[in-house]
């Protein structure tokens, strides 16, 4: 990401969880803060966004958004009935859980990039969206910064398990960021769970997949934020290999949990994109 510039790609995915709650039903991700929080700013682009036949990667990669976004707060839900109190967003860019934040027990640590931050807190004023006290703000920049010192920095407490969702993250950073942020996570006491997305790479994917790839993959670097890493499912499991009761879910599994019997065409396409889960 371009420094002092807030992340655009936040942007867009905020925009396809905002679409999600006014065309598509049944809802996978019921979210009543998706839409508010982008104001009246974007409101003519989220009515464009309706699914499109003519664009069934676009339509799939926001059933993609809002799957992450759901099976992170399923696997969070099960993590406070364990007795888990503190939730920590990495990469939270537009997500608005704290906002409707069910749990008045939990407290929530948003970690993103200071000016992906100042530009959230600028639409939460704008739009009248309240803050609630048990959120707090961690800026970090994920490729310079250490997470643990910001982290401790904002009051979270290490000694006390947390559940993570790293959602939208990985594939733009460099594979030592991604292992450093791991190992952090891997040694938080146990009843600790972690969710995050990735991506396979270009040349494991189908002819038509890898277009696809390429489409999105130029958009993105025209963002000023480039794909630079991707992992199969057995490369995944390695980094991981300090968790346990890993769960890694492609189009199929994704579809048969939240997609079943639809009648308006939504769900997960290809082999790209998958969902994780794990536990300490």
């Amino acid at each position: 990401m371009q420094p002092a510039i807030a992340s655009r790609t936040a942007l867009r995915v905020a925009l396809r969880r905002a679409a999600h709650q006014l065309h598509d039903a049944p809802l996978v991700f019921d979210d009543p803060v998706a839409v508010p929080i982008l104001g009246p700013t974007h409101a003519e682009e989220l009515h464009r966004t309706p699914l499109r036949p003519d664009r069934p990667f676009s339509t799939a990669l926001r059933a993609f958004i809002v799957a992450r976004s759901r099976l992170a707060e399923d696997n969070l839900r099960h993590a406070v009935e364990k007795g888990v109190r503190q939730y920590v967003l990495l990469g939270a860019g537009l997500d608005t859980f704290a906002y409707r934040n069910p749990y008045p027990q939990l407290r929530v640590f948003e970690v993103d990039h200071p000016a992906t931050q100042e530009w959230k807190r600028d639409l939460l004023q704008r739009n009248r969206i309240s803050v609630p006290d048990n959120i707090t703000y961690a800026p970090v920049d994920f490729e310079c910064q250490s997470l643990v010192e910001q982290l401790d920095n904002a009051g979270f407490d290490s000694h006390a398990p947390a559940f993570f969702a790293w959602l939208g993250v990985v594939p733009y950073l460099t594979l030592q960021a991604f292992r450093d942020t791991v190992a952090f996570v891997s040694s938080q006491p146990s009843r600790s769970g972690l969710v995050l997305d990735y991506g396979q790479p270009r040349a494991v994917l189908p002819p038509l997949e890898q277009l696809a790839h390429d489409s999105l993959s130029a958009r993105v670097e025209q963002a000023g934020e480039p794909f630079q890493l991707f992992f199969t499912p057995a490369e995944m499991a390695a980094e991981l290999s300090a968790f346990h009761n890993l769960e890694d879910l492609g189009a199929t599994g994704i579809n048969a949990r939240y997609f079943s019997g639809r009648a308006d065409g939504l769900a997960v396409r290809g082999s790209a994109g998958r969902l994780v889960s794990a536990w300490r």
